[in-house]
């Protein structure tokens, strides 16, 4: 009968930090103890506790990887660019295989790469660089199964960064940088006005592979919420909680969302009913493309570019706002004119009536008048009789 390690464990925070401290996903540590990858995340969420032969040889790892971190503080001038090469991200060159199980999607919801390093402090322009290269390789392609497009991934990313750099005091203090830009290049890249931007409207040619080409169909038929709660649970390897904290759901919602994710997968794919196949497969799927992210300072200068753009637009609307009112203020009048009511039609009143031709009557009464003197002061003096 096999016992706990005598050995306390260490925290479940602990556990999962010196595992990616040690650059070691959950796929790779699982078949180092052998166990699956699902019993190594609730032994890092504390939903369970390693015991027997596996607990040992957990413990035995835990000791080795705290081990190497001690030998990493101590050397102070380990380059940070070396220290994330070392830790197993895939880079640009998008060489993941299958085998490394979570190196194809997982790559930035490891730890914080913009926390304390030994050394010197870092720069905000290394720190941005160092979070970079940290997440957005892995990034870019977890948005290429969460849209189906290469050029939108690349630009989702680009973006999220963009604005991780606008706002990177507010990033640099986020307990999860890497959680933070996620978020904002799914929200980004899920955005439904790209429907109306032209270069959006054809579809981008399909995988070359028929299995990579069906599975993606596959995911691009579920609703937005269902692929990014799948891909962030199945995908990226978050829990529930942290799932349905980046999704803004509930937990049962979040479940019911993978729950019917699954099953919509697994009606058209039934070999990958199982999750952990589904979890390679999508891996398989991501690292098939080899999608490439830019360099990290043609990002850093290309949200400085956007920045003084919209500073330069603000500024100009407020002028224009201001030279408005101005001249508003100009030409308004400075007292009250009463409006000049409209004309309205009187009754009773004959209409004008044009002059016509004159009566045989009136022609004799003309004739007499003429005919006689004219008035005047002779007509006034007496007469004899």
């Amino acid at each position: 009968m096999t016992q706990s390690p005598a050995t306390p464990l260490p925290p479940p925070t602990e556990r999962r930090r010196l595992r990616e401290a040690g650059s070691l996903t959950q796929a790779q540590v699982a078949e180092r103890v052998g166990v699956s990858r699902r019993t190594v995340r609730a032994w890092e969420t504390g939903r369970a506790a390693p015991s027997g032969r596996e607990g040992e040889a957990y413990l035995d790892l835990l000791r080795t990887l705290e081990e190497q971190r001690e030998d990493q503080e101590r050397s102070a001038d380990v380059d940070v660019t070396e220290h994330h090469t070392a830790a197993g991200i895939e880079g640009e060159s998008g060489t993941a295989t299958a085998t490394e199980g979570n190196d194809g999607l997982a790559g930035d919801a490891a730890a914080d790469p913009t926390g304390p390093r030994p050394g010197r402090p870092l720069t905000p322009a290394q720190a941005f660089d160092a979070l970079y290269a940290f997440c957005a390789p892995a990034l870019v392609r977890q948005t290429y199964l969460l849209t189906g497009r290469r050029e939108l991934a690349r630009e989702s990313v680009e973006r999220a960064f963009e604005i991780a750099w606008q706002r990177w005091p507010e990033v640099a203090r986020d307990p999860d940088p890497a959680g933070w830009v996620r978020a904002t290049a799914y929200d980004f890249a899920l955005s439904p006005w790209h429907r109306f931007r032209p270069r959006y409207r054809h579809p981008e040619p399909p995988p070359a592979d028929t299995a990579d080409r069906l599975l993606l169909d596959v995911l691009l038929d579920l609703t937005p919420s269902q692929r990014r709660t799948l891909l962030l649970y199945d995908g990226v390897g978050l829990d529930l909680p942290e799932t349905a904290a980046e999704t803004e759901a509930t937990t049962p919602a979040a479940a019911n969302r993978i729950l019917t994710a699954r099953a919509a997968v697994a009606t058209r794919m039934p070999t990958l009913a199982d999750p952990d196949d589904l979890h390679r497969r999508l891996a398989e799927l991501a690292s098939a493309e080899r999608l490439r992210a830019s360099a990290a300072p043609a990002v850093r200068e290309g949200g400085e570019r956007r920045a003084r753009f919209w500073t330069r637009a603000a500024i100009a609307f407020t002028v224009a706002l201001i030279g408005t009112t101005a001249l508003t203020l100009r030409t308004a009048p400075t007292r009250y004119e009463p409006p000049v009511p409209p004309g309205a039609t009187v009754h009773g009143v004959p209409p004008p009536v044009a002059p016509g031709p004159l009566s045989h009557k009136e022609q004799k009464l003309r004739d007499k008048l003429r005919s006689e003197p004219h008035a005047g002061p002779e007509r006034l003096a007496p007469q004899p009789f």
